[in-house]
C-alpha cells in the first residue's frame, strides 16, 4: 500500500479485561500481535496511540449497563486499568510525541476524548487498529473513524475476540460496509507525520 501518514491505535490491552476467563484464553495471541504491530509502527516513526478504558469511582462516567447492574469496572487507581506488562517491551523509555495515551469511557476511542484533534493535528490520514474486542471497542472505534473520514485497517492477529464466529462476522461487516480490510502487519505501510515524528 502507498505510504501515507498512518497511526496505530492499541485498544484496551489492560489487565482488567484479561481477568475474564474467555479473554484470558486469547491474551497471548492478541498481545503478541499487538506488540508486533507496535514495533513495526515505531520502527517507521509512526504515531502510536495507546487507548485505555478508565472510569471514575463515582458513576458519572459509567456506561448504562454498569449503572443498571451497579457493577463498577476499570476504575482509576485499581489494578484493572493497568496496561499489560508486555507493552513495556515496545514502550519508549521517556515521554515522546510518537506514543500518546488516550483514556476513554465508552466503546469508541473517539467518544468524549481528544483523539480526533490529536490525529488531525498530526496529519494522520489512516489508522490501523489492534486490541480488543473485535465486535465492541474495535468496531465502534472503526465506525467512528470512518465517520471522521479516516481510512482504517484492522491488523490481522492483533484484533481478536473470544468468539471466532463473532470475530469473523465483525471483520466482514467492517470491510463490506466501510471498506476497512484486515491485513497482516507486514502489508501495512506505517508512516510518520510529514516532516518528522520518528523515534527508535
Amino acid at each position: 500500500m502507498a505510504p501515507t501518514t498512518t497511526a496505530l491505535l492499541v485498544i484496551d490491552l489492560q489487565e482488567g479485561y484479561f481477568s475474564a476467563p474467555e479473554l484470558a484464553a486469547i491474551r497471548d495471541r492478541v498481545v503478541a500481535g499487538s506488540i508486533e504491530a507496535t514495533a513495526a509502527a515505531r520502527a517507521a516513526g509512526a504515531l502510536v496511540v495507546e487507548v485505555r478504558t478508565v472510569h471514575s469511582e463515582d458513576p458519572t462516567t459509567w456506561a448504562l449497563n454498569m449503572r443498571e447492574d451497579e457493577c463498577p469496572f476499570m476504575i482509576r487507581g485499581t489494578d484493572d486499568v493497568r496496561p499489560v506488562g508486555e507493552l513495556d517491551a515496545v514502550r519508549p523509555d521517556g515521554p515522546g510525541d510518537d506514543w500518546v495515551v488516550v483514556e476513554k469511557t465508552r466503546d469508541s476511542a473517539f467518544h468524549g476524548t481528544d483523539l480526533l484533534d490529536l490525529l488531525r493535528s498530526r496529519g494522520v490520514e489512516r489508522i490501523a487498529l489492534a486490541g480488543i474486542s473485535t465486535e465492541s471497542c474495535v468496531a465502534a472505534t472503526a465506525a467512528d473513524a470512518y465517520a471522521h473520514d479516516f481510512r482504517v485497517l484492522l491488523v490481522e492477529g492483533a484484533v481478536l475476540t473470544p468468539d471466532a464466529e463473532r470475530h469473523h462476522h465483525s471483520l466482514r461487516h467492517l470491510e463490506d460496509l466501510y471498506r476497512q480490510p484486515a491485513l497482516p502487519v507486514a502489508e501495512i505501510a506505517f508512516a510518520a507525520p510529514r516532516g518528522g515524528g520518528g523515534s527508535s
